[in-house]
């Protein structure tokens, strides 16, 4: 894949955080990366924002932005406050073909859901990654009432027919609970994709040379890591009562 946009099922769900562990897995698989914040919300003008925060975790990427708006709000209604153009979907799905002729891979960064509207029109990431044919992986939360909102993402995604490149888990608690050691198992069967990787709750904290060493065991093959799913489900699964 030369691009893959990367989405969530909700807010604060780790998509920055496995956005720049996929950059640093493929940095150091040898290949060169681009990453791409479609809409950039709730930071100032001379704050570091999505982007810069993957670059600075990951290593050498280049870092792209294509509209920012100073209040955390979903995009189009922050543009609509702020009194700014609003970014669509055409002029994502462009920046990143244009970035993909330079490298050899473009990660596309949306903003919370799948489905938060980027212009008054209604368009979305769901719509920028139609137009690229680009697949797309899902940033899960681990624990209770994740399995709901990813079914309901995966089913958009094969509504529209986009394909779901698989999950990962954004946040894997290091005292992960009943109802997150069980969504290891339910997780894939609801999306009907494979889980293809799983990021340590915290791992934004780590030094960026601990991050991007680290990183490749905790993402599967098909994202240039080392990560097993079979040896972590068996590994975390809950014991039987």
């Amino acid at each position: 894949m030369s691009v893959l946009v990367i989405t969530g099922t909700g807010t604060e769900v780790g998509k920055t955080v496995v956005t720049a562990a996929v950059a640093a897995t493929a940095l150091a698989a040898g290949r060169s990366v681009a990453v791409l914040k479609a809409a950039q919300t709730g930071v100032r003008p001379d704050e570091p924002g999505d982007a810069a925060e993957v670059a600075r975790l990951a290593g050498a990427v280049t870092a792209a932005e294509l509209a920012r708006y100073p209040e955390p709000l979903a995009p189009a209604t922050a543009a609509r406050r702020a009194g700014r153009a609003p970014v669509h979907p055409h002029a994502v799905a462009e920046a990143a073909a244009k970035l993909a002729t330079e490298h050899d891979l473009v990660l596309v960064e949306g903003a919370g859901g799948l489905l938060v509207r980027f212009d008054p029109a209604g368009g979305t990431l769901a719509d920028a990654a139609r137009m690229l044919s680009a697949p797309v992986l899902v940033v899960a939360s681990a624990g209770l009432g994740t399995l709901n909102t990813t079914e309901l993402t995966a089913r958009e995604l094969r509504c529209r027919g986009l394909d779901l490149a698989g999950i990962v888990i954004g946040s894997w608690p290091a005292a992960p609970d009943l109802a997150s050691r069980c969504n290891l198992a339910d997780l894939p069967d609801v999306a009907g994709a494979p889980l293809l990787g799983s990021v340590p709750a915290g791992s934004g904290a780590l030094s960026p040379a601990a991050f991007r060493a680290a990183a490749p065991h905790w993402l599967a093959p098909r994202l240039d890591g080392t990560w097993d799913a079979e040896a972590f489900q068996v590994r975390e699964a809950p014991r039987a009562s």
